[in-house]
């Protein structure tokens, strides 16, 4: 580095791991070495490849290796026997599977049950290729994603496995609506597969190597590094939105915040987006409560010197949000009777405003805000 220090001393930490992509493309575009701790590069992971072989059949069907990938994905049916009918069939004709495909259906080759998969799973392709090639690229890839039940088949696995796996999904339409075909050769949606192969062949560094370290929170537990850079500190993301509703969920997204916090030695970088790019829309967010909960003398802010279209920040990474009779969203309070709760909502103004607290006893209430006298801790 400039001064004299390691790459490896470095960590990049995120709380979903859909936020890698943004930095190995920055990693890659600056020829900057970098390690994935603990996980698949984005174009590597199961999701994508799924998704992106969805893609690179409907632009050309004479892709093998895509067709064998998604024929049964989600599962529709299609076995391991009926693949090797089709195998066979293909290599006897010296066709692609896609033709195979179709004449085995013809000559009652295939089981009725698995025929009619096959052909409903063909129909699907064709449809899409056909409904598809009007809109943009972004639009192309969330039908797909939408239209092949993709994001609910991976929503079913358990626990957070599932939603990384649909945030990653929801990570590649941002991906599409960022991307600028080079060329005018190629179609786009032919350009961003070519993209994403090669994305996908730029092998990371190996870990003997001097590299820049980039992880989740969860695989930051028990490691320390001179340099951190806590990213993606804006309410939604970190901590992340299904936690609002739960004071368990939100105290625990606090813990690995701390978690985050505690693993740089001798410098931490606090950074959030004032625009981010969601599911190929783009958002302005509001700065992590966990930014405003750190004493103020501790934190020296540094700004970039580019401008997004509306500023969302004054001074300390303080978000402009409005105080509804002193109490502002996420803030911490304790009430007469109910007890020590979290701030979830704010509607109204004057006589008419309300809060909606989440207590850690009695539950979430919604209350009048001149009469509740509210104490904030």
């Amino acid at each position: 580095m400039a001064h004299g220090g390691l790459r490896r001393e470095v960590a990049i930490l995120y709380r979903s791991n859909a936020q890698s992509r943004v930095f190995e493309e920055a990693f890659l575009s600056a020829r900057m070495p970098y390690r994935v701790y603990g996980g698949l590069r984005f174009f590597e992971r199961a999701e994508i490849k799924d998704a992106l072989a969805y893609l690179r059949l409907i632009a050309n069907r004479r892709d093998d290796a895509s067709f064998e990938r998604v024929v049964n994905l989600p599962a529709r049916g299609v076995g391991a026997k009926s693949l090797d009918a089709l195998r066979e069939s293909a290599r006897g004709a010296g066709s692609s599977l896609w033709v195979a495909a179709a004449a085995c259906i013809g000559s009652g080759a295939l089981g009725a049950k698995a025929a009619a998969a096959v052909h409903g799973f063909m129909a699907l392709i064709e449809r899409l290729a056909r409904d598809t090639t009007a809109l943009a690229l972004h639009e192309q890839v969330d039908q797909v994603l939408k239209a092949t039940g993709l994001i609910e088949h991976y929503r079913r696995e358990k626990a957070e496995r599932g939603e990384a796996r649909a945030e990653n999904l929801d990570e590649l339409v941002s991906a599409a609506r960022g991307f600028i075909p080079e060329s005018s050769e190629l179609s786009p949606l032919e350009a961003f597969l070519a993209h994403a192969a090669l994305e996908a062949g730029e092998g990371q560094a190996d870990e003997w190597e001097d590299c820049v370290q980039m992880m989740t929170l969860h695989n930051a537990k028990g490691l320390e590094f001179p340099v951190v850079f806590l990213t993606g500190l804006e309410e939604g993301l970190f901590p992340h939105q299904r936690s609002f509703a739960d004071l368990e969920g939100l105290e625990e997204e606090r813990r690995l915040c701390y978690v985050g916090m505690t693993r740089a030695m001798r410098q931490l970088y606090l950074s959030y987006a004032e625009q981010r790019r969601l599911h190929g829309v783009d958002s302005y967010g509001q700065v992590s409560r966990f930014v405003r909960e750190v004493p103020e003398g501790l934190i020296e802010e540094v700004r970039p010197r580019v401008q997004v279209s509306r500023p969302v920040a004054v001074g300390r990474f303080r978000p402009e949000e409005p105080a509804v009779g002193g109490v502002r969203l996420g803030a911490r309070v304790r009430h007469g009777k109910f007890g020590d709760g979290v701030v979830l909502n704010l509607e109204g103004s004057g006589a008419h405003a309300r809060v909606q607290v989440n207590f850690e006893r009695q539950g979430t209430k919604w209350l009048m805000v001149q009469y509740a006298n509210l104490q904030t801790l």
